[in-house]
């Protein structure tokens, strides 16, 4: 009997064993058409998905909200029902000047300074992609001509802490190349439960400039950084692709 999830709102009916991990539900609307025979499946609380096929292989897109909490939950529903290759394709502020705004982070490891990959263990473990994903955004990217940068980002909890200059400048001196919010979790949990995980996250704040003003800009579709969305969605579909063909 089909197990349906108690926040995502799916069983195993959906026959997919990828899935697209955006945070914000709207941006399936924008992965729609990358999709044939696509189809609405549920929406609840943060939980948007659909499901369709690109080149053959079948794919779902389920939006998990924003944080590590929203997305983890999301990991543990989607790994119940057999989903076993999982791409968040996300946003990010840049901490290095070189990252220009639509550019993309093929993200290799991930600083955890989130609450949710620390409730699963130890902060000491590694919060890192599966190797074979990782090559196979590389690849893609190489081959669409793509501009992307592979290197570690932060994940953390809020944009709006009394320190966030101040923070920002620390992990800038160490060459972290920009911050997100899901990426640690979704790392350390898939490791854990045995899921292949990979992070794309699209610039969407130039270096030192102001997340909420950038942010609303990319929100109302006014930015640059639109263009990047666009190829990290092709990008994860082509890794797909790669890895199951």
């Amino acid at each position: 009997m089909p197990q349906l999830q108690p926040h995502i709102r799916l069983d195993q009916n959906h026959g997919s064993v990828c899935a697209l991990l955006p945070g914000d539900p709207a941006r399936l609307d924008r992965i729609k058409p990358f999709l044939t025979d696509e189809k609405e499946l549920a929406y609840n609380r943060e939980y948007r998905s659909l499901v369709g096929s690109y080149n053959g292989v079948k794919v779902l897109a389920v939006s998990t909200g924003i944080g590590g909490a929203s997305a983890g939950i999301a990991v543990e529903e989607l790994k119940n029902l057999g989903v076993k290759n999982m791409i968040r394709i996300g946003s990010c502020g840049a901490l290095q000047p070189q990252v220009k705004i639509g550019d993309l982070i093929l993200v290799s490891g991930a600083v955890r300074d989130d609450g949710t990959s620390k409730t699963y263990i130890d902060p000491i473990f590694p919060a890192v992609p599966d190797s074979e994903l990782l090559f196979a955004c590389v690849s893609a990217a190489k081959e669409r001509g793509y501009r992307y940068h592979t290197g570690v980002a932060r994940s953390h909890d809020s944009f709006y802490t009394d320190r966030e200059t101040e923070i920002d400048a620390y992990w800038s001196r160490r060459g972290v190349l920009g911050a997100d919010m899901e990426t640690a979790a979704l790392y350390t949990i898939g490791h854990l439960r045995g899921i292949r995980t990979m992070s794309i996250l699209n610039n969407v704040v130039a270096f030192e400039e102001d997340t909420l003003d950038a942010i609303g800009s990319y929100v109302d579709g006014e930015s640059a950084a639109m263009q990047g969305e666009t190829h990290e969605i092709q990008i994860a579909l082509d890794a797909f692709v790669r890895i199951l063909k």
